[in-house]
């Protein structure tokens, strides 16, 4: 294990403001290596900006986020190289084709092997036919595949995921479950955001329900996840 990695992911009590608008409130989360964590809630419960704070690109108004013990100030600029995040903006140049787009990223995280490992996070994508061809030209699904291998492409301990399954097929998606589980496997903690419940029951080990920028519940996912959600808003 490298200096900057880390098994325990620790939300302690952050809020977040943007101006008068509190957009989180004194929320608390653990998330632990090998498991996958759903962050469910309607539009505007502060799914994305949780995941913004703790991809380190928005910092908190109060609280803190840890990395095993560490703040992102105490483990240094080495964190963002164990973290990978799909957020709403899939960070893809549409000028460059699908292989220029991974290289590109590489070489940014100055990543070795970097021809075999572009050509395996291709071919993880189903975009072995369009590897040459211009993002510009590219399906919303396809772009989301391409977006997802890029956030994984440097191996990252921690991934986040921002509505993941948006604009995917149904092959897509499913393809998506299985990489998730492969993630899993490899002891990488994955929080995920998703307004689909029911491939979130089949996938996620935990569920925090966010309302109005406030935890609401946190507990195992065995069955039954959208009846409880449901009953989780209408009670708060």
């Amino acid at each position: 294990m490298n200096g900057s990695d880390f098994q325990q992911l620790s939300i302690v009590d952050v809020s977040r403001n943007f101006g008068r608008r509190r957009a989180l409130s004194h929320v608390s989360l653990e998330c632990r290596g090998g498991e996958i964590v759903g962050l469910l809630g309607p539009n505007g419960a502060g799914k994305s900006t949780l995941l913004s704070i703790v991809s380190t690109l928005v910092s908190p108004s109060a609280g803190e986020i840890r990395y095993g013990g560490r703040t992102a100030r105490e483990a240094g600029p080495g964190l963002r190289a164990r973290l990978g995040f799909l957020s709403h903006d899939l960070h893809l140049y549409p000028e460059l084709t699908a292989r220029e787009n991974l290289t590109f990223f590489a070489h940014l995280y100055r990543l070795s092997s970097v021809d075999a490992r572009v050509t395996r996070a291709i071919e993880r994508a189903g975009l072995e036919t369009r590897s040459e061809d211009q993002v510009a030209g590219f399906s919303r699904g396809m772009r989301q595949r391409l977006a997802l291998e890029r956030a994984l492409l440097h191996e990252p301990r921690l991934v986040l995921l921002d509505e993941p399954f948006t604009g995917l097929d149904d092959a897509s998606a499913s393809a998506l479950v299985s990489r998730l589980g492969e993630l899993k496997t490899q002891g990488c903690i994955v929080l995920l955001a998703t307004h689909d419940l029911e491939v979130a029951e089949g996938i996620v080990d935990r569920a925090a329900v966010l309302k109005d920028g406030r935890l609401v519940s946190l507990e195992q996912v065995a069955s039954a996840l959208r009846e409880r959600y449901r009953q989780h808003l209408h009670q708060h």
